[in-house]
């Protein structure tokens, strides 16, 4: 089967198509005939060399796919041979064939095509552990998300509109603030005409934001400190910005702030296994009455992974970036 190799950590321009057996389902995993796979920025973390997969995982990058199951391995019983999926993978989605585990893999939506299948799982695993379950989202909140026009943004804007939060985002145009607003973010701020912390404290009548998610990190750290409602949640997920901060821990005693973060990866498959029940419970029906859809920013052939990580590179995208095996 065809997959993209690393050659070594650096730019797009490191990755490239190889050839390798088809791997097989073990105990409780299901072999996809992968459609597409979603890319995400873990997969450009891996590439640079900054983010080695776990012990055990697969070294090719690719964390979601979505395609037909052909095999199943011992002890599998959701699934049988020709059920189209969406799955979550340890890795190893840039390829023809992946292996997933059965927990983590969930029957496609009715409605949505393969590209739009292969966009869910890494993303919506994201929002809703990190949204919901450590922010503690609940209708009538206040929403921030940075970075509004990612994969992880639209979702978030989406999600958190369809359970009754209000949610406000940061993008760096006006083009993507209208994307952003047409997706149902009651105010998208272009954070390099405007001041977050002022729109969101006029925005919500100086409440502040209930729940933040956070991708940027660096100096955003102190400036969710003082857009955090009373007791709210700041929930990290990334730090495009920086890791290392100084924070006034006086703010965030007196706010009463909770500063929280994950990653999905390192999360046991017991944990994942319990979000995907949830999950297929909750999201899947939105999707089925189409209160939530993917953003898809665009599609590249599975050779042409080195192009499609030259386009989540550039800051212009909107939404999820897809490849395809067909």
């Amino acid at each position: 089967m065809t997959v993209i190799e690393v050659r070594e950590p650096g730019g797009p321009e490191m990755l490239a198509p190889e050839t390798r057996p088809l791997p097989n389902p073990a105990k409780n995993e299901v072999l996809i005939a992968v459609a597409a796979a979603g890319i995400n920025r873990p997969d450009v973390l891996q590439r640079q060399g900054l983010y080695p997969p776990p012990k055990g995982a697969s070294d090719l990058l690719g964390l979601e796919v979505s395609g037909p199951i052909v095999a199943i391995g011992e002890n599998v019983t959701r699934f049988k041979p020709g059920d189209f999926v969406c799955a979550l993978v340890n890795g190893g989605g840039y390829a023809e064939y992946a292996v997933a585990p059965e927990t983590t893999t969930l029957l496609a939506p009715q409605g949505l095509n393969p590209v739009e299948a292969a966009a869910l799982p890494e993303t919506i695993f994201t929002v809703w552990h990190n949204v919901f379950e450590r922010g503690g989202l609940k209708e009538g909140d206040w929403l921030l998300v940075h970075g509004g026009a990612s994969g992880i943004g639209t979702t978030a804007i989406q999600l958190g509109t369809a359970f009754g939060a209000k949610v406000i985002v940061t993008v760096g145009d006006d083009a993507k603030a209208k994307a952003c607003e047409a997706l149902g973010a009651v105010r998208a701020i272009n954070y390099r005409k405007e001041d977050f912390l002022d729109v969101v404290k006029e925005a919500t009548a100086k409440h502040g934001a209930d729940v933040i998610l956070d991708m940027v990190g660096g100096d955003y750290i102190e400036r969710n400190i003082r857009a955090a409602a009373l007791e709210g949640h700041i929930v990290q997920i990334a730090f495009l910005k920086g890791s290392k901060v100084e924070v006034d821990l006086m703010r965030l005693m007196m706010r009463r702030l909770t500063l929280t973060g994950s990653t999905l990866r390192a999360q046991t498959d017991a944990t994942k296994a319990k979000m995907a029940t949830v999950i297929e419970e909750r999201i899947w029906p939105l999707i089925t009455q189409g209160k939530y859809k993917p953003v898809i920013d665009s599609t590249f052939p599975l050779a042409e992974a080195a192009e499609a990580h030259k386009r989540i590179d550039n800051p212009a995208h909107v939404g999820k970036i897809v490849l395809t095996t067909t």
